[in-house]
């Protein structure tokens, strides 16, 4: 069974067409690698996958069922990270969000994993931007397909050096490996896609 399965969407912004008619069959174990020029609507389309503007023409089908009855993992630009909190408190936070809870070893890996081992209780106000994407980054180092079966992912790879953009790709086999299935942007190439959706082919 399909994991993701878009007939004849729409992406649109307000009342904007950007694409039409766009079609895509994402089954388990699939990376398709979201490609398209500048304004047709890449991050638009995930964010209308992961619920947050609307799907106003065509149909989407997520596990068999039309609509999205359990939200995808979504990784975007805006990246809910509180400034306020600690480095270890905004990774709860969005774990969290999917009905994890962390245990102290589990957080202390998964920074460890994004190079952020020792930042436990730092304030996120005093990270750079880089260091704070790599706290939205971290909770896939703990999500599994059972309990986020897709994730959709605005240009994960922006801002890494080349060790940690291993080790995204590493994870990325992982969980497509344990039947996930993913969605993601990307201006740099991903080896480990098996699949490309071009956006420019359906302009309106």
């Amino acid at each position: 069974m399909s994991t993701l399965t878009l007939d004849n969407v729409t992406v649109q912004r307000g009342e904007l067409p950007l694409c039409t008619s766009v079609n895509l069959d994402l089954a388990a174990g699939d990376i398709c690698h979201l490609i398209g020029a500048n304004g047709t609507g890449k991050t638009t389309l995930l964010m209308q996958l992961a619920g947050l503007l609307p799907v106003l023409t065509g149909l989407v089908h997520y596990q068999g069922q039309v609509g999205l009855p359990v939200q995808p993992l979504y990784v975007s630009h805006q990246l809910g990270i509180h400034p306020s909190l600690t480095v270890a408190q905004n990774l709860t936070f969005l774990l969290n969000l999917y009905g994890v809870s962390p245990t102290f070893t589990e957080i202390n890996e998964a920074l460890e994993w994004v190079g952020l081992q020792g930042f436990e209780d730092l304030s996120s106000s005093h990270l750079s931007a880089g260091q704070t994407r790599r706290i939205t980054l971290a909770r896939l180092y703990l999500l599994t397909p059972d309990i986020t079966p897709l994730w959709l992912l605005d240009e994960p790879f922006t801002a890494l050096d080349v060790d940690m953009v291993a080790r995204m790709e590493h994870r990325l086999r992982k969980f497509t490996a344990a039947g996930g299935s993913i969605l993601m942007t990307s201006h740099q190439s991903v080896g480990v896609a098996d699949q490309m959706l071009d956006l420019s082919e359906y302009m309106a």
